[in-house]
């Protein structure tokens, strides 16, 4: 048995990393039916250990960041600063790895239901040592071969993720150019025989024929205002204003969907992932270079995680 078919919801809340997705929403999520996530990819194995521990006794499932191999070279790293005028005198300590080891660790000590991957596959190794915790193991893919190949490593589910997603894109390498397929066509493409798990634009409107094709929705955008939200207050009000979401590097080297800024318009980045966005922190309370990443659509009212659940659920 799946933890998939054993919700009450077929409605799980997307991994967000670096602040939206918190331990409060994630039970909030859960606790409504649904699944929640941690998104742990930007913190340390530290505070991942923090937040499962502050989810024990409840269903929740971890997102790791694979890890990355990088492709730039220092001379384009500082090629990128000159040309965006930040005033920095040596580059930021970039840890390629996310701590991987470590969070795997800490996931198989503190033994959620769920461990899943962005940017990556586990090993058929590490399948196994989560399976040995009694931890099911999902994989975020973005084309169909993907997804075969998460199969063959001995996955529970995969999370099928269109270009309609807000955030990264999940693709296993950096510099390749991504399947621009709407998540419907991604749909009917993947064919495995594990719990398909859809992630991309899900809304009120679509749910119920994205429900068709896989078994259950991943959905991000629509928890951003949620009142467990870590959702910062600048982003909370760029988000409720409203704007133009667009799929671009712009934002951290790698494709990733957030709201248009002069920059996004101005600039296509080399795939120099993950360098841009801390080099760009310093100037990210501009309006020029905000960084909010959010979906084709997202919600524009604050309400409890639970209330978005059963408003997704009832549109079924």
């Amino acid at each position: 048995m799946s933890v998939v078919t054993e919700l009450s919801v077929p409605i799980i809340a997307a991994p967000m990393a670096g602040g939206p997705s918190t331990s409060e929403l994630a039970r909030a999520v859960s606790q409504a039916g649904g699944l929640g996530f941690l998104g742990t990819g930007t913190m340390s194995a530290e505070e991942a250990a923090t937040q499962m521990a502050s989810c024990a006794g409840t269903r929740v499932g971890v997102n790791l960041f694979a890890p990355q191999e990088p492709l730039a070279s220092v001379d384009e790293v500082w090629d990128f600063v000159r040309e965006v005028g930040v005033d920095v005198d040596k580059l930021p300590n970039i840890d390629y790895t996310f701590g991987w080891d470590a969070k795997l660790a800490a996931v198989i000590s503190h033994r959620p239901a769920v461990a899943s991957t962005m940017f990556g596959p586990f090993s058929r190794a590490e399948v196994d040592r989560l399976h040995d915790a009694g931890i099911e193991a999902w994989v975020t893919v973005t084309t169909p071969d993907d997804a075969a190949t998460a199969e063959r490593l001995g996955v529970d589910a995969v999370i099928v993720q269109g270009p309609e997603a807000g955030g990264h894109r999940g693709t296993w390498d950096v510099a390749v150019e991504p399947d621009w397929r709407p998540l419907t066509e991604l749909l009917d493409a993947v064919k495995v025989g594990v719990p398909v798990i859809a992630a991309g634009g899900v809304t009120e409107k679509n749910i119920g024929r994205i429900l068709e094709k896989a078994d259950a929705v991943s959905c991000g955008s629509a928890f951003l205002l949620a009142e467990e939200a870590g959702t910062s207050e600048a982003n909370r009000e760029l988000l409720r204003k409203g704007g133009e979401s667009v799929s671009t590097r712009a934002f951290s080297g790698r494709y990733a969907r957030g709201l248009a800024t002069e920059f996004t318009r101005t600039h296509d980045v080399a795939p120099i992932y993950p360098w841009v966005n801390p080099l760009l922190k310093p100037r990210r309370s501009e309006p020029d270079f905000a960084y909010c990443l959010a979906g084709l659509e997202w919600a524009r009212e604050t309400e409890p995680a639970a209330d978005i659940v059963r408003r997704l659920s009832a549109a079924r």
